[in-house]
């Protein structure tokens, strides 16, 4: 019967083994880390390439597989929301074309995509996404407050003719033309009275659009308010 001396074997295998099954052990290691690491780089990228407008760095993330509706932590916006704040327009049509993309994710402020288009006078934006039919109407804050707040008489015709609701009310019940009269917009006033807006209607502290055109001065549309009221015999 042959006998092994293992004195012998046991120096040259075993060693040997254990650095293998170390080294083994090593890269499983980093296979596991590995992704993570991977994500949290990619989250980054991403962002960045929404403030920059980086729209090919934003292509390759998105066929490595990136959620295209990632939240960023500061205000949660979305990537689109992201792009639409700071103007990336390359970056807004890759994203608009993404699959899986959620055109009605908000904001933790509850803005959308549609929102901050309109706050910013961005009508190709504004345009695109009631192309792709994102809601117009919902409760609370609406595009149609920003654009009368900014004066975009444009982008409030857009969205009057997508059936905006004229007299949305936000959380304190003020108005489109409240905003707009606040704002010292006077065409944009008069623009949502010929459409029929109510500027009778108060808010919750009871101020009208001419106690808001009133309380910062504008007194041209204090002047036009009171005039177009008393001639509909509302005042």
């Amino acid at each position: 019967m042959l006998k092994i001396n293992t004195n012998i074997v046991k120096p040259r295998i075993f060693p040997t083994f254990r650095r293998n099954l170390k080294g083994m052990l090593l890269c499983l290691a980093a296979a596991v880390l590995m992704p993570s690491v991977t994500f949290a780089g990619a989250f980054d990228d991403f962002f960045i390439a929404a403030r920059a407008d980086r729209d090919n760095e934003m292509k390759s993330l998105l066929q490595r597989g990136l959620d295209p509706n990632l939240i960023e932590p500061e205000r949660g916006d979305t990537g689109l929301i992201l792009a639409l704040r700071e103007g990336s327009m390359k970056v807004f049509a890759v994203l608009l074309n993404a699959r899986g993309i959620d055109l009605e994710a908000k904001a933790y402020n509850g803005d959308t995509a549609l929102m901050i288009a309109a706050y910013k006078g961005n009508k190709p934006a504004v345009e695109a996404l009631l192309a792709r039919e994102v809601e117009v109407n919902r409760p609370g804050w609406t595009a149609l407050h920003y654009a009368a707040a900014v004066g975009n008489n444009e982008i409030v015709q857009l969205l009057l003719d997508k059936s905006a609701y004229i007299d949305a009310e936000s959380p304190n019940k003020t108005t489109p033309i409240m905003m707009a009269a606040m704002s010292g917009h006077i065409l944009t006033v008069k623009l949502l009275l010929d459409e029929g807006a109510d500027a009778t209607l108060k808010n919750d502290v009871g101020m009208t659009a001419i106690d808001f055109a009133r309380k910062f001065d504008h007194e041209d549309i204090v002047e036009g308010l009171t005039y177009r009221l008393k001639k509909a015999g509302k005042l």
